[in-house]
């Protein structure tokens, strides 16, 4: 069964979150929170309430233990932009974007933990399988050409 938890409208670029989500994709729920505990970065603790918040969400909404819980994905969209405005020379101003983001953490009681690695193994067989079919359809479908007979000279 899948729970999930959103923290929406946070006031710190997208970017910078997606850099801590994609270390805790995978993880089983405790090594997750021990990771972000032990990550010094404002996204980290953002990441945090919202885990925090999914692991509740499991325990009373759905009845099910916090031991065996996978973090099954963890995305990180793009909220609305507020746009200010700082004073420049000679009159002029210039935009300062003051970026939000929203935190979705999704988590599963299935066993099934897809890392970084595995999925980066998984991604190498699969080139690896196509192209060992696409060269051997390759020199199936070609054919050797006739050899041109030399012209007589004279």
């Amino acid at each position: 069964m899948e729970v999930r938890s959103t923290y929406k409208y946070a006031r710190i670029s997208p970017f910078k979150v997606r850099e801590v989500t994609r270390e805790i994709q995978g993880l089983p729920v405790s090594a997750a929170l021990d990771l972000l505990a032990f990550t010094p970065k404002k996204a980290a603790f953002l990441i945090g309430k919202t885990l925090k918040s999914a692991i509740a969400n499991a325990e009373n909404n759905a009845n099910l233990k916090p031991d065996g819980l996978v973090v099954k994905e963890a995305t990180v969209g793009e909220g609305p932009t507020l746009k200010r405005i700082m004073a420049r020379a000679r009159g002029s101003a210039s935009r300062i974007l003051k970026r939000t983001s929203h935190i979705r953490i999704v988590l599963s009681d299935e066993i099934v933990i897809e890392t970084r690695e595995t999925r980066r193994a998984k991604r190498k067989a699969e080139e690896k399988a196509a192209k060992s079919t696409s060269t051997g359809e390759a020199s199936t479908e070609t054919k050797p050409r006739p050899k041109k007979k030399a012209a007589n000279k004279k």
